[in-house]
């Protein structure tokens, strides 16, 4: 079941979002965070207007969704980027995919007219998953990150949501 996310889901949203920076380059940052920290984002999106979704089972977080601004100034407003994380269990089981095109909608009902989504370039599984949802390679920036000791490419991908 997939459902917007409330204050009881943080901890599940903690945990995979944790295990993301401590075992990926999916999030390009080095240290884990506080469930202060998810609950403030998760505050600033409500804030925002902007959707978090939950896939679930029972009381379980399988996965999360969202968007939020893709840059600062005005000129950007009718663009998004994208987030989608899956428990590492779940991954590949399509949970993702369906977060994804639930937040699609959404972003159309807000005015949006782009949805973009920055991918580690080694990433080559979220990179397929992306384009079969429709999103396009632009642009590759190279050695932008560092993570783990090395340099990361970051590669935006852009979906027309109309």
């Amino acid at each position: 079941m997939i459902r917007p996310a409330n204050e009881a889901d943080l901890p599940g949203i903690l945990t995979i979002y944790n295990d993301v920076i401590v075992n990926s380059t999916a999030v390009y940052t080095d240290d884990p965070v506080s469930l202060q920290n998810r609950k403030d984002w998760l505050d600033g999106r409500h804030a925002q207007h902007y959707p978090v979704l939950v896939s679930v089972d029972g009381s379980d977080v399988l996965g999360f969704a969202s968007f939020g601004d893709f840059r600062p100034w005005p000129s950007y407003r009718h663009t998004v980027e994208h987030t989608v994380h899956v428990r590492s269990d779940q991954r590949g089981s399509g949970i993702g995919a369906r977060l994804v095109r639930e937040l699609v909608p959404i972003a159309i009902a807000l005015e949006k007219h782009v949805m973009i989504a920055g991918v580690d370039a080694a990433n080559e599984g979220s990179l397929r998953f992306h384009e079969r949802l429709g999103f396009e390679r632009v642009a590759h920036l190279r050695e932008v990150g560092n993570k783990f000791g090395r340099w990361l490419d970051l590669v935006f991908l852009q979906r027309f949501l109309k």
